[in-house]
């Protein structure tokens, strides 16, 4: 039974062949199936916007943007409200809808949801904050700065945790008076838009500030290039992002990137080794390794590495890998032949280079069994970059200042963790590591609603979106002055 036949509230025939522009009414130059990972099957049949398509949103949503940036902040609060409510009360549905789509567990597609029903309730808490503040100023004269919407912000999300990064992105800037053109991938596009799309339009939200198309490289562009866009949000990978920088700096826009890169997990020597086994295969391996936090890297101390390995090792040979939908399983299978094949690819160089593979390594149709690899460290691909899959890469180290120093080889990162009991000794490590976030005795894939997320390199480039940083990445500055009647001037 396909998933179309099984929603009862999410109706597939809406968006077949079509945009959300508000309702879904505009049809896309062309029709693309969308298959579940697990089984092949088709779930759904979206359109592909083509870049004219995407500069007739782009219209649609500036036109509308002026009249919603005026709603008062109440009006617009209430919206969101109502988005989190529709996210609970249709909660299942949504979160199998996600598993399948993305091949995640379904405790996967529950979190994704559960995270969207606090954005929402973020994002509605935005219009009623301060908005600016009253500046040093002479006498007969009021100065104060506000902040305002940019107008329209284009956000392209991803396909590994789709709800959440689109949302976390769209939810903040239409909060804030901004317009929206979502361009989620093509791969995911319900879980990424047309389930934003939905809940947004039972909301509420006045036609035309949400639009929602799927779309290729084309769009992409045409998306970033726009004149009436001075915004762009993208999570992707760091070749994509740096296109869509280039092209932003180019066109002079503001620019919003997350991107991945190098997470490493420390394990001190004092550190309770089951403890640390099971963070660490958490990290590395929950949703295949599709994370831009995952724990790509495992910086071991060599004085307990063999133990630490024989633990990872007993974790890859007993986790179960299949249909994530099912129910019966850890891992799903990776996102798409291609996705796969990339990784496979990271893998077998990696064993060519030098490491040495302790488990894991093969695959069957699209799902990789979790993989160990030791004797990992710089020159071998799966150190050098991220390998995006469920691999556990084994580094070892002998001084704190080794795994330091190890840990910041990298173009940059997200995220980092170290692990021991000795908390003043992991936090001087910690503050050492170049990530936008660290954890002492956690693991790195590791998030808050109201955290700023970011990293440096191309872990993004510099910026941080969600909790304080929201309103600084979706408004601008604006100075006001005003004074009683104008001055006398010399001319």
């Amino acid at each position: 039974m396909g998933v179309s036949e099984q929603l009862t509230w999410l109706d597939s025939s809406l968006w077949e062949g079509k945009a959300f522009d508000g309702q879904w009414t505009t049809a896309l130059s062309s029709v693309r199936d969308v298959k579940e990972p697990a089984t092949g099957q088709v779930l759904s049949k979206v359109g592909i916007a083509s870049a004219a398509d995407m500069r007739a949103a782009i219209g649609r949503a500036q036109a509308a943007q002026a009249a919603w940036a005026a709603t008062g902040p109440r009006e617009r609060s209430a919206v969101f409200h109502r988005a989190a409510a529709l996210f609970q009360q249709h909660f299942g549905e949504l979160a199998m809808a996600i598993a399948r789509e993305t091949g995640g567990i379904v405790p996967k597609g529950q979190h994704e949801v559960n995270e969207s029903i606090t954005l929402c309730h973020l994002a509605a808490a935005l219009p009623m904050q301060a908005q600016g503040q009253v500046l040093p100023a002479a006498a007969g004269r009021l100065s104060f700065a506000r902040r305002v919407p940019h107008g329209v912000v284009g956000v392209i999300s991803p396909f590994n945790f789709p709800l959440i990064l689109s949302l976390r992105a769209v939810a903040p800037a239409l909060a804030l008076g901004n317009a929206v053109v979502l361009k989620p991938d093509t791969r995911t596009p319900v879980s990424g838009g047309f389930i934003i799309a939905k809940v947004f339009e039972e909301a509420g939200l006045p036609a035309g500030v949400l639009q929602v198309l799927p779309g290729d490289a084309e769009a992409g562009e045409a998306l970033v290039t726009d004149p009436r866009v001075p915004m762009i949000a993208f999570t992707g990978s760091p070749t994509v992002g740096r296109r869509i920088g280039a092209l932003a700096g180019e066109h002079l826009k503001k620019v919003s990137l997350e991107l991945g890169g190098a997470n490493n997990l420390i394990v001190l020597e004092d550190a309770d080794l089951d403890a640390a086994a099971s963070a660490a295969a958490f990290g590395a391996w929950f949703h295949q390794g599709q994370i831009c936090m995952a724990s790509n890297r495992i910086l071991v101390h060599e004085s307990i590495a063999e133990g630490f390995k024989a633990r990872m090792v007993g974790k890859a040979t007993h986790l179960p890998v299949g249909d994530g939908a099912s129910g019966q399983v850890a891992l799903g299978p990776m996102i798409d032949a291609k996705q796969l094949k990339h990784f496979d690819d990271v893998i077998q160089d990696s064993i060519k280079q030098g490491a040495v593979l302790e488990a894991g390594g093969t695959y069957e149709g699209l799902c990789y069994k979790p993989t160990v690899l030791s004797g990992v460290k710089p020159g071998i691909r799966s150190f050098d970059e991220e390998p995006f899959g469920p691999v556990v890469n084994l580094v070892t180290f002998s001084t704190d200042d080794e795994a330091v120093q190890l840990a910041n080889t990298s173009q940059g990162g997200l995220a980092a963790a170290v692990i021991s009991p000795s908390i003043g000794r992991a936090m001087a490590i910690g503050q050492r590591l170049r990530a936008g976030m660290v954890h002492i005795n956690d693991q790195t894939v590791c998030d808050e609603c109201t955290n700023p997320f970011g990293g440096p390199g191309i872990g993004g480039n510099g910026g941080s979106v969600g909790g304080p940083a929201d309103i600084d990445e979706y408004t601008q500055w604006q100075w006001i002055t005003v004074k009683d009647a104008p001055p006398a001037f010399p001319f």
